[in-house]
């Protein structure tokens, strides 16, 4: 299997620290499919669309605009970043993502997650206090979806069915299915003895921070009699792709803190991120992928070889950043990374 790189948006509505700006949740969503095709018309292997259920971002129905980014691109894979499946209907979520598997000729893609930002919960009427049995039971359900259909099943949290007829199917034999894991150990291990491929994400930190998760992981797929070595592993993180190491940075720095300030996990509390503590995280032990093309190679390359990695996907113009630099910054992911990586790992 050739390592694949990708990129990642939340679709924020941030105002540009610099300028003021702020650009309309019309403008941010017509920029989300650019971004798609784009890094389709470049070479890159996936995009994926977050989930968030609040007016400062355009990613409520990640589906939809997964469904447009399908009929703008033509080989990319697109994958949701994560879904939220607790607070989701594991029935409507294999609809929907089926149909994209259509629309696409079979590059749809799910990453189930539990949702670092829980305000999905309330929202469609659902209680924290059961977090994590909802994602347990829900993700139990759309395997089985995709395993069989008609389905009979029963759960806790959710309806019973009985003989359902689970339409439309996939475009092809199957939808890969991920599981997002932050910080969590348990969650590492509970992916792991499931045999599922894992989708990790950092938000900062230094580079080798999940490094005990993805042990957990194979540990407990090798005693659950799944073979580790032959289990997809990914990593999300926040990077840019500049002219020059320190451009790279200049240009990163003021959106990716305004987007740390205003669109932190909970509501109402920023995130303050000076510029030293941002400069070390994009430093050689840090976990943030920014420079220009060569020393994001040599990240990308360290990465992959520290985790076991099968697949990187990049977050990219987190915040304000303008669409011309974003833009820019994938075109040199694409045209000069992406080739320099697959020709040392001789997968070019």
């Amino acid at each position: 299997m050739a390592f694949e790189i990708g990129i990642m948006t939340f679709g924020e509505v941030t105002e540009d620290p610099v300028s003021g700006m702020l650009r309309t949740p019309h403008q941010r969503a017509r920029e989300t499919i650019e971004l798609a095709k784009v890094a389709d018309e470049v070479g890159l292997d996936v995009f994926g669309m977050g989930e968030h259920h609040r007016s400062d971002f355009v990613g409520s129905a990640p589906s939809i605009m997964l469904a447009a980014a399908a009929e703008a691109t033509k080989r990319i894979r697109l994958a949701s970043a994560v879904t939220v499946l607790g607070s989701e209907d594991p029935v409507r979520v294999w609809e929907q993502f089926a149909t994209i598997d259509l629309l696409s000729a079979g590059r749809a893609e799910i990453i189930a997650g539990r949702g670092s930002y829980t305000e999905s919960f309330p929202l469609f009427g659902y209680d924290l206090a059961d977090y994590s049995d909802l994602f347990r039971e829900k993700l139990d359900l759309l395997l089985r979806i995709r395993e069989q259909n008609p389905i009979t099943w029963s759960g806790r949290l959710r309806a019973p069915l009985v003989d359902a007829d689970i339409a439309p199917r996939a475009y092809g034999d199957t939808i890969p299915i991920w599981v997002g894991v932050g910080g969590s150990p348990a969650s590492a291990v509970s992916t792991g003895t499931l045999g599922l491929p894992l989708a990790l994400a950092i938000l900062f930190g230094p580079m080798n921070i999940l490094q005990d998760q993805v042990q957990l992981y194979r540990t407990a797929a090798e005693q659950s009699g799944h073979d580790s070595a032959s289990l997809p592993v990914s990593l999300s993180v926040g990077g840019h792709v500049g002219s020059s190491p320190q451009q790279a940075r200049d240009n990163m720095y003021p959106h990716f803190a305004k987007f740390m300030m205003d669109h932190n996990h909970q509501r109402g509390q920023g995130m303050l991120l000076p510029r030293e503590a941002f400069d070390a995280g994009a430093s050689h032990a840090g976990s943030y992928i920014v420079g220009d093309a060569e020393e994001v190679t040599n990240k990308i390359l360290r990465l992959r070889e520290m985790y076991g990695l099968t697949r990187i996907i990049i977050q990219m113009g987190m915040g304000s950043m303008p669409q011309s630099d974003l833009l820019a910054a994938v075109e040199r992911l694409g045209t000069e990374v992406a080739p320099a990586v697959h020709k040392e790992l001789g997968d070019a």
